[in-house]
């Protein structure tokens, strides 16, 4: 991992200004259901998203989504908390000269920490992003300078010119550059993410991995369905991985699943870009495939086959966005009849199992749809309440 110099001066200024900041952001009363019952369930009081399931870890992903999910909703308060917990466990103390640790909770020895300090590139570029927002909107500096500040380490130890194609956005610092060949995730690639990174920071990489994000896509689906992990062979393309990296099990089960199902959300949201259609038409299979099924399925295998499982009710919400982009109002009613019929009505979440992953997909789906939020020509990020 990439050592740097600490400043403890500034630090201790830094963290003394965020306290600041939380305690003026107030009380803010939400009218956005589904995010309350989200934060009773996900989020402790620190701060820290966690999964009740299992180990009840977190992840930079959990971290990031929250954030943007409380610029969305206008909730400073949880979005200092949020902040605050991620920097103090998650970049060292200092998000100015830090990327995340991907994944903390409980070690063996039983202390809290970081369990894998790689970062993981999705995070990083969400939480990057929303900063900028929230300087913008809020019309805070201090927020406006962490996220100069993490895409500066983004471009340093996270993207990667691949020979015959162009700079590209890696998954992590280490370990998906290998001798012959780089390992990438399309659903780490939301184009207007780029796009508004490119406007931001003009001289960095972001407008050249833009042009490229809808490339990957049309050379790494399979008959229009994207994969979760893919291999760039440089003179010979994309293919889909053999294996997920972390994963054990038979290598032909890997294809698109609870990863590429964001690629097709990502494509939804869209805006008024000169490579939109360009995206949409390279996942193309999926709105194929519920012309003559109800849902969308679990998982499509390295061929481009869908299997025949359907998948969890936050794969419906997550195609919402897709299917209005593409006009497709009777198949995007239908996800919506499942998802009113899986809600649970005491917590306002859905699904039998109330899954954590299904809950973030449902946010991002249903406060789309329901124009709580939209990004611009330039990635901008446009909400409901800056309209109101």
């Amino acid at each position: 991992m990439r050592v740097f110099t600490s400043r403890p001066w500034k630090h201790l200024v830094f963290v003394a200004a965020l306290s600041m900041f939380s305690a003026a952001g107030g009380c803010k009363q939400s009218d956005w259901p589904l995010w309350d019952g989200y934060k009773a369930r996900f989020i402790d009081g620190q701060g820290r998203v966690f999964d009740p399931r299992g180990d009840q870890h977190s992840t930079s992903e959990g971290q990031s989504y929250a954030l943007f999910f409380a610029l969305v909703d206008d909730d400073r308060a949880e979005f200092n908390r949020v902040l605050g917990w991620t920097q103090a466990n998650m970049a060292a103390g200092d998000l100015r000269s830090h990327l995340c640790a991907w994944e903390w909770g409980k070690a063996q020895d039983g202390t809290w920490k970081p369990l894998d300090t790689n970062s993981a590139s999705d995070a990083d570029v969400w939480l990057a992003y929303t900063l900028l927002e929230a300087g913008r909107l809020w019309n805070e500096p201090a927020y406006t300078a962490i996220g100069h500040s993490q895409l500066a380490l983004i471009a340093k130890s996270e993207v990667a010119d691949l020979p015959g194609f162009g700079q590209m956005l890696l998954p992590g610092p280490t370990g998906f550059q290998h001798d012959r060949d780089w390992t990438l995730n399309p659903s780490y690639l939301p184009l207007f993410l780029f796009e508004r990174l490119a406007h931001v920071d003009p001289t960095g990489p972001w407008r050249a991995i833009a042009l490229n994000i809808p490339r990957l896509l049309e050379g790494s689906t399979r008959h229009g369905f994207a994969m979760d992990w893919i291999v760039y062979v440089p003179g010979d393309g994309f293919y889909p991985a053999t294996q997920n990296p972390g994963e054990t099990g038979n290598p032909q089960d890997s294809g698109g699943s609870y990863d590429a199902i964001r690629v097709y959300l990502w494509a939804g949201m869209i805006g008024a870009s000169k490579t939109r259609q360009q995206a949409l038409n390279a996942v193309a299979g999926m709105s194929g495939y519920l012309a003559s099924h109800n849902f969308p399925p679990e998982r499509v295998n390295r061929n481009g086959v869908p299997l025949s499982n359907d998948g969890p009710v936050g794969f419906s919400a997550a195609l919402l966005p897709y299917l209005r982009a593409l006009g497709l109002s009777r198949m995007s009613a239908r996800q919506m009849v499942r998802m009113n019929a899986e809600r649970d009505v005491a917590t306002g979440l859905y699904g039998k199992d109330l899954a954590y992953y299904d809950q973030n997909l449902a946010l991002f789906g249903t406060g789309f749809l329901d124009d709580r939020f939209e990004f611009g020509a330039e990635g901008e990020l446009m909400v409901e309440w800056k309209r109101a």
